[in-house]
């Protein structure tokens, strides 16, 4: 089969996203249509609940290795292609945890969730979706220093007509947005200012990209975007243009709780790094990586996916190229699915032909010499998934007297390091008076095996403990992400699955 263009699977990849949040609110195109015929009543939830910040600096999220990122699911903060995580605002923070030791769990922002109670009540550490400081947001959180400046554009149908240039030239017109967007506070200013604009409140489900879908659509006579998210849609969707400018020069920033004055140190030493703000009328100054980030992500459609990433193949599903394989055999051995599919993105990022230089192979990288089957017959991907699949309950099975989630990640650091380390690292756990069922002693145990005064009296030595437990890490966080994404395609009787990977009901 021919490679589709980078043009065309970008495409279908956005406006798969596109189509996925908009069948999560509503059960098909012909039905939201006939909701937004009508103005939507405003929505009252947009009200702030947690006003008390919860007690996490930097240090405490280092001691546990994992921060976590409050996110919007669409192609420029945060999506899943082929299994893999991508996305500017997803690209751009995980260089500052990798760079502060930390793995990334990323934390969707749902319909009814507000992203600073989020923040606050500690289910995230930071909140990073294209996120515009306000004063009424400053009123509950802090943010770092900004990393882009935005304008506010009011996003119009194409009539082929001249576009209105300023605000006065709109005349009586709706205007679709989300009550907790910055957008909103921008057209209720022009309200006030006497302009004829009516404000239709809807879903926090539907972000940007899904609104100016609708307005290309007809579903919404118009709506408000950032004017680099406008840009990012328009290498893709056809039917919008731009009109007047509302705000100028929004400042950008990471959202983050007031109490965590080390976090806001290290993002801000970060972020200098990338952008500086230089004089009046003068453009910031931006690093190489975040002008390659903003370059793949909003400007050249010929970017996106320059990346090695896997084609679909015949098992394509909801979250990787490989769901239709994997699901059954996982159901039938009684483990769950979605979890084989994060390890099969650890292991080999999907590629059935990967070879590791200990000699492992396949989607699920299993070793021969651990398995009844040969290299050449464990290069066959459904064997290769049954084989680990094995391999992993057996763990499952050994570990059954833990509660799951110990039993879960001493399964997976069981697969990764092997039961020779992990056993080590128990015992030194024991040495050292801590639990040896309790994982976060365990994985503190493994870490220390790499240093000579503690491996050297092991049975199995030397170990890469740091790579065990960020291993164990990044495969829970894949699975919880994994496990939001199924529950949002539930919502809509998973009819809008494959438009995950753009392979596109979508375009029907």
């Amino acid at each position: 089969m021919p490679l589709i263009s980078s043009y065309f699977k970008k495409s279908y990849i956005l406006i798969g996203i596109v189509a996925f949040t908009l069948g999560v609110v509503g059960c098909s195109s012909k039905q939201v249509e006939n909701k937004q015929q009508k103005m939507t009543p405003p929505l009252q939830n947009d009200q702030v609940t947690v006003t008390k910040p919860v007690k996490r600096d930097l240090d405490a999220i280092k001691r546990r290795g994992v921060i976590r990122l409050i996110t919007r699911y669409n192609s420029s903060s945060y999506f899943l292609y082929n299994g893999t995580e991508h996305g500017f605002e997803y690209d751009f923070f995980n260089e500052f945890a990798k760079e502060n030791g930390l793995s990334v769990e990323v934390v969707i922002i749902r319909d009814g969730e507000n992203p600073i109670d989020m923040l606050n009540s500690g289910k995230g550490d930071v909140i990073a979706a294209n996120y515009v400081i306000t004063p009424k947001r400053k009123k509950y959180i802090d943010f770092t220093r900004p990393y882009n400046l935005v304008n506010q554009v009011i996003v119009l149908p194409d009539y082929s007509e001249p576009v209105p240039k300023t605000v006065g030239d709109l005349g009586p017109i709706t205007i679709s947005v989300r009550r907790r967007s910055s957008y909103y506070q921008s057209l209720k200013r022009l309200q006030n200012e006497g302009y004829p604009i009516k404000i239709n409140v809807v879903s926090e489900d539907y972000d940007t990209e899904a609104l100016m879908l609708g307005v290309k659509k007809g579903t919404f006579q118009a709506t408000v975007a950032d004017h680099n998210l406008f840009k990012a849609a328009k290498t893709y969707m056809n039917g919008i243009v731009a009109g007047p400018v509302i705000s100028k020069d929004d400042t950008v920033a990471w959202g983050i709780r007031k109490n965590s004055p080390e976090l806001k140190l290290a993002m801000n030493r970060y972020l200098y790094k990338h952008f500086k703000l230089t004089g009046p009328n003068e453009p910031p100054k931006r690093s190489e990586f975040l002008n390659v980030l903003r370059h793949k992500y909003f400007e050249d459609e010929q970017q996106i996916y320059a990346e090695h990433v896997q084609m679909p193949s015949k098992y394509s599903g909801l979250l990787s190229p490989y769901d239709k394989l994997i699901r059954p055999i996982a159901d039938s051995m009684g483990v769950d699915w979605k979890m084989v599919v994060s390890i099969a993105a650890q292991e080999s990022k999907f590629d059935p032909d990967a070879e590791s230089w200990t000699g492992a192979v396949g989607l699920m990288q299993v070793l021969p010499q651990f398995s009844p089957f040969s290299k050449d017959s464990l290069l066959n991907v459904a064997l290769n998934v049954k084989e680990g699949v094995r391999i992993l309950k057996e763990q499952l099975h050994h570990y059954s007297y833990m509660d799951s989630t110990d039993q879960w990640k001493f399964a997976l650091a069981t697969y990764n390091a092997g039961p020779g380390h992990i056993t080590d690292a128990r015992r030194l756990a024991m040495d050292q008076y801590e639990n040896p069922n309790n994982w976060n002693n365990v994985a503190k145990a493994l870490i220390k095996l790499m240093q000579r005064k503690y491996y050297k009296d092991a049975r199995y030595g030397f170990c890469r403990g740091v790579e065990t437990v960020s291993y164990v890490n990044e495969i829970v966080n894949r699975y919880h992400m994994y496990q939001t994404i199924a529950a949002l395609a539930r919502k809509n009787g998973d009819t809008v699955s494959p438009t995950v990977l753009g392979l596109s009901k979508a375009m029907n």
